[in-house]
């Protein structure tokens, strides 16, 4: 144990190292740090982010994709970072730490049970890769944010613990109208899926298989007043490069209480982007191949390599691809509400160029709004992938949002 925590002390000061004592503000997903006085607290709240990169050795995707995403799989992974974050806000709060030494609650482990490298697993690398294919893309191909977006709104519709509604903008619009009408949804009245009890295994929630279905049941039959909301809004700000005229309108991003982060990057790399300090993103990065982790034993997941505890990257806003992601959580009406004045005040009456529009009303030129629900099939699709002779076709460039 004593060698462990070594281990970790060490691992902290690099970190504490690296940081600059500067001046200016820290912020992260919301929250607002003095580096020269509130470095650890700081750096607590970097590591206690979920942090998914690639990993190799897991079953194979489809039976018989890869068993590995190293190469392919950054933006995926992003995308779960994400999602985690809106799931950790959701059921334990923007203030909850990790902490190695101490247990964590039960809700941390059945989030981190839903993005488990294995099939059954709401969130796997698995369901994601092959729910791709409906948005066209083969299993190993690399995805864009927008893409990646997409497949998260279609799993959300299967998860019926966390009730969550995945809201993506269309053509840089905001639609308040919409979005309250997807997240004012009556309670999901289909049964909970067949298979394997994911959310419900003993060694995670403490649960039974029965009584996780109950529960499921149980908010199913309800009408809920909201639905926690994750909203992401992919952009694309500029044609080869970022444009200066919305830099300062994207940090602003960091600093409301709802941000969930950024999806991102630079062409074929992706990044999860959870800050800033002066003209520098702060940003986790899945490049790093792990090993994948046994979730067969029975035994409660091992989650030491789930949170990054290595120096925070950090890259110039100018380095930045055009092509992003932006996210929010908003738990509550009240939050979404806030989210909007905040937006009102702070994006768009101060620039004359906007990142995007939001508008009370559904546009009369659009298409009827219709919120997406969840198939009749007790399944996400996933079992269907294309031919082996497909796998890991990349992209030459990053994705270009149809804007």
């Amino acid at each position: 144990m004593e060698a462990v925590l070594a281990k970790y002390e060490n691992q902290f000061s690099e970190l504490l190292e690296d940081l600059p004592d500067a001046d200016e503000p820290v912020w992260i997903l919301g929250e607002c740090y003095n580096v020269k006085t509130k470095k650890s607290e700081l750096l607590s709240d970097v590591r206690s982010r979920l942090w998914f990169t690639y990993r190799k050795k897991f079953s194979p995707i489809g039976g018989t994709g890869p068993s590995s995403d190293a190469g392919w799989g950054c933006m995926l992974r992003c995308g779960q970072m994400i999602l985690a974050q809106a799931l950790v806000c959701r059921h334990l709060g923007r203030d909850w730490r990790w902490d190695p030494e101490k247990h964590q609650p039960k809700e941390y482990h059945r989030i981190l049970s839903c993005f488990l490298d294995k099939k059954d697993s709401c969130y796997s690398i698995h369901q994601m890769a092959q729910m791709g294919v409906g948005e066209g893309k083969s299993v190993g191909e690399w995805y864009g944010p927008n893409t990646v977006a997409q497949v998260l709104k279609k799993l959300a519709l299967f998860d019926d613990w966390n009730t969550l509604a995945v809201y993506v903008s269309m053509d840089n619009t905001v639609v308040i109208e919409d979005i309250k009408k997807q997240c004012k949804q009556p309670g999901r009245e289909s049964k909970p899926r067949a298979g394997p009890c994911v959310w419900g295994e003993v060694s995670v929630s403490g649960q039974s298989c029965s009584e996780a279905q109950e529960r499921a049941l149980h908010l199913q039959s309800q009408s809920l007043d909201w639905r926690p909301l994750l909203l992401v809004i992919p952009l694309r700000m500029g044609i080869n490069s970022i444009n200066p005229v919305y830099i300062q309108a994207f940090k602003e991003c960091f600093k409301m209480p709802q941000s969930c982060g950024v999806l991102g990057g630079k062409p074929n790399l992706a990044y999860y982007f959870i800050g800033f300090i002066d003209d520098e993103l702060i940003y986790l990065d899945p490049h790093t191949t792990q090993q994948a982790v046994d979730t067969e034993s029975g035994s409660a997941v091992d989650d030491q390599s789930y949170h990054c505890q290595r120096t925070p990257h950090r890259m110039k806003i100018t380095s930045l691809d055009p092509s992003v992601a932006l996210g929010f959580f908003c738990k509550s009406e009240e939050d979404f509400d806030s989210w909007c004045d905040l937006v009102q005040q702070e994006l768009l009456k101060k620039r004359n160029l906007r990142m995007f529009e939001l508008v009370e009303k559904h546009p009369s030129h659009w298409p009827p709004f219709v919120p997406p629900t969840k198939p009749e099939v007790q399944t996400t699709g996933a079992e269907f992938i294309e031919s082996p002779d497909k796998l890991f076709e990349s992209e030459e460039e990053f994705e270009i949002l149809n804007v």
